[in-house]
């Protein structure tokens, strides 16, 4: 059975396959700058990532998934000025930059671990491989794809001529009309390898290097961790849709020209959650973390099962009420399986093993979980042995991640009449408050029944309510 994926260097979906001289599957996926916590539309990419690992395994392969850490170099700007990332959260904390790493990789970890991501064979730090990211910069100098400026050593984009190609870039346009404060470089499209630290300053993050005191840039740290780990040559190269037009687009220009092969086989992209009509984004200063979903009493797989909901290259608006929508969902789902647990036993049935096969064929057809927890759904409704729904749920789950294998949900136990009033007063006053067409209000009340751990439901019927 052929799997699929939606390759973005080709335009095209693609039968995925290894080489015949690889054993397993090379895959690498940008993580996080750890300046500030993850917002759940960065966890969205990784939880497109868990599901792509997950798929690969299902299909037989064995996959070497490696996931940096960026803790230094990625400035602020594409344009290669600004702060680096890094300073720019310690300033914000009061806290050294090595403590900011610290803290919110750690705050990483713990959201990764919430939302049942698989962990990567490695975790690589760009602090780690300084060396590395050194030698790759001399190899690009020896081979004539650099220059120095008074600020740091640039890579030549002009100088590899198939820079616009993998986002499409009008790279004549770009240079007469940027508004890119250019200094010395040479065009718009030129990035920094290396940056010297500022006379007279002490950075809290430099290193000695063949052209002096300075910190790399963000581009070279993916490149040089990648190949030091995965070889010169990957097989899947993942992160945001962001990336495509600069980060990958640079790591690209700059691996090849260093080693003269080709640098990924695969790249895909999960595309941006929306808030509000606009990408969720920490530069605004207002974004939405796990942590703050738990506050409000929601499980962190609820969010997963939301963001599988929707194809993983397509946007996704989120919305409180869209995720009330997805807990209840995920609730329904356990209702269903929880009975389940414990009971599996071989899957043999014709109508089983055709409900096995299409959720692999929807599955592998580049990641369709949408239809793959419809054929969840559907097969639950089947008139199949309970062994056989308790084996297939087991093996979907191997893929959809939501540990339906073990019960999450609370014991139902009776409710103070007391507080059934207060519920009901405080819904009658929401749908009065409706239709005023005061959400304000409407969204103050709703806040506070989800501080009581009630979930509202609002349908044609009128407004239903749950723990």
């Amino acid at each position: 059975m052929s799997l699929k994926f939606y390759n973005t260097a080709s335009r095209s979906k693609e039968v995925f396959q290894l080489l015949e001289t690889n054993d397993t599957v090379k895959m690498y996926c940008c993580g996080p700058t750890v300046y500030h916590y993850a917002h759940i539309g960065n966890l969205r990419t990784y939880i497109f990532e868990d599901v792509l690992r997950r798929t690969l395994e299902y299909h037989g392969f064995s996959v070497k998934h490696v996931v940096n850490i960026t803790d230094v170099g990625h400035l602020t700007s594409d344009a290669d000025d600004g702060d680096d990332k890094m300073e720019k959260g310690a300033a914000r904390t009061g806290k050294t930059v090595w403590e900011v790493a610290e803290y919110y990789t750690q705050a990483f970890m713990k959201d990764w671990k919430s939302l049942n991501i698989v962990e990567p064979v490695i975790w690589c730090k760009a602090t780690d491989h300084i060396p590395e990211q050194i030698q790759l910069i001399q190899n690009l100098e020896a081979k004539g794809f650099t220059y120095k400026t008074s600020d740091g050593i640039y890579f030549d984009s002009a100088k590899f001529n198939r820079y616009p190609e993998f986002a499409n870039l009008d790279v004549e346009n770009l240079r007469q009309g940027s508004r890119i404060d250019m200094g010395e470089k040479r065009s718009a499209t030129d990035f920094a390898l290396w940056k010297f630290s500022p006379p007279n300053q002490k950075r809290a993050m430099e290193w000695e290097s063949p052209w002096g005191l300075g910190f790399p840039g963000w581009h070279i740290e993916c490149s040089a961790m990648a190949m030091h780990h995965l070889g010169e040559t990957l097989d899947i190269h993942c992160g945001g849709s962001d990336h495509v037009r600069v980060h990958h687009t640079n790591e690209i220009a700059q691996s090849e020209c260093a080693t003269g092969k080709l640098f990924s086989r695969f790249w895909l992209h999960g595309e941006f959650l929306r808030m509000g009509g606009g990408k969720m984004s920490k530069s605004t200063g207002e974004f939405l973390t796990i942590s703050l979903l738990q506050k409000k009493g929601f499980d962190p797989l609820d969010y997963r099962l939301f963001a599988l909901t929707s194809h993983y290259r397509n946007y996704l608006n989120f919305t409180w009420e869209a995720l009330e929508n997805a807990r209840e969902s995920l609730k329904s789902l356990r209702r269903k399986t929880d009975p389940l647990i414990g009971k599996g036993g071989e899957i043999k049935s014709a109508l089983a093993l055709k409900i096995q096969k299409s959720f692999k064929e929807a599955i592998g057809d580049d990641l369709n979980t949408p239809m793959a927890l419809g054929v969840l759904n559907e097969m639950l409704k089947e008139d199949l042995e309970d062994f056989e729904k308790a084996s297939l749920v087991l093996d979907f789950d191997r893929v959809l991640g939501l540990n339906l294998g073990q019960s999450r949900l609370e014991p139902l136990t009776e409710v103070d009449p007391s507080i059934v009033k207060k519920i009901e007063d405080l819904l009658a006053q929401r749908n009065e408050a409706r239709k005023a067409k005061n959400w304000s209000e409407s969204d103050k009340i709703r806040d506070e029944l989800l501080k009581m751990k009630v979930t509202i439901q609002d349908g044609p019927n009128g407004t239903s309510w749950s723990f």
